[in-house]
């Protein structure tokens, strides 16, 4: 059922993609931050039962849902999947913005690039040449089809649905808690970003591999082996580094703006970013998409053979 439930949802988001904020995220967000101040004593244990607290009740609502529509109907099952991965993933919206910074930037019009990628990332991006542009929208878009669609995707093929939905919301108690600093908030957030680098490890290395077979290959894991390492995180220093590898182009490099020099390693091979390679950068998410697809389709063609 994993191939037709993404299927379904790469055909939902293409007429209808999601472009604003959910707000059963809000909701839960608002929740997080509830828990955080009832629970947060420093400790590792708090830490432990707010994520339990936050995370299992609607994991576990959403795996019962859909084992009592299994039990009752299997169509009814695949559409209750297909809604929750409408709303945990999200690949459409995202690389639609890409494709409009690419447009902007070939038209000349920095101005209008550098504001569609600042309302994409949320932080200002005033100063940034065109050059720079490309590079950060092109790792925008190799993170955000790492966190928002493989991750989602790989956990709700290995646990269904209630899968996708732990995926999703310990990806945002991560960014949440998982980032706090130990010495103002003591242990509270520990449990939250190993929870959310174990659930991670797989995903980010599947990912990887898939820009390495469905672009460049050697230098896709040239880049991985040799540069993942020096990036800041090691685990968008391997989905950046494969990506740009398998891409062509260079990522990474310090960045000037504002009278500021941000230092930042260098990620890839060949020529600096500019909009071609971020074209390139959506059609390579894509062909990863349609990899994994193809191998959800002959996997499920030999279950059938298999009865």
């Amino acid at each position: 059922m994993s191939f037709f439930s993404l299927l379904g949802v790469l055909l939902l988001e293409h007429f209808q993609p999601l472009t604003h904020r959910i707000q059963l995220y809000v909701q839960f967000a608002r929740y997080a931050n509830i828990l955080e101040r009832q629970l947060n004593g420093g400790r590792y244990r708090y830490g432990v039962l707010a994520w339990v607290l936050a995370v299992l009740p609607p994991a576990l609502a959403v795996g019962i849902g859909y084992y009592l529509l299994q039990s009752a109907s299997a169509p009814l099952a695949l559409l209750f999947n297909v809604g929750v991965l409408y709303i945990t993933l999200g690949i459409k919206h995202v690389g639609d913005t890409a494709s409009r910074i690419a447009l902007a930037l070939r038209s000349g019009e920095l101005d209008d690039a550098r504001k569609s990628l600042s309302e994409w990332q949320g932080s200002t991006t005033q100063g940034l040449n065109a050059n720079a542009v490309a590079r950060i929208s092109i790792e925008r878009l190799f993170g955000c089809a790492h966190r928002q669609f493989f991750g989602v995707f790989l956990w709700f093929a290995v646990l269904g649905p209630a899968g996708a939905v732990i995926y999703r919301l310990s990806h945002i108690l991560y960014q949440k808690w998982g980032v706090l600093d130990p010495h103002e908030f003591g242990r509270f957030g520990l449990f939250s970003a190993r929870v959310f680098e174990l659930l991670d490890w797989i995903p980010v290395r599947l990912l990887g591999l898939s820009f390495a077979i469905v672009g460049d290959f050697e230098d896709a894991i040239y880049c991985w082996r040799e540069q993942a390492s020096n990036w800041t995180n090691r685990v968008q220093g391997i989905v950046l580094a494969a990506g740009a590898g398998a891409l062509g182009g260079r990522l990474g490099d310090p960045l000037e703006y504002e009278g500021r020099v941000e230092l930042r390693s260098e990620l890839g091979l060949g020529d600096v970013a500019d909009p071609d390679h971020i074209d390139s950068a959506v059609s390579l998410v894509w062909r990863a998409i349609a990899l994994w697809l193809a191998v959800l389709l002959l996997m499920t063609l030999a279950q059938w053979a298999a009865q």
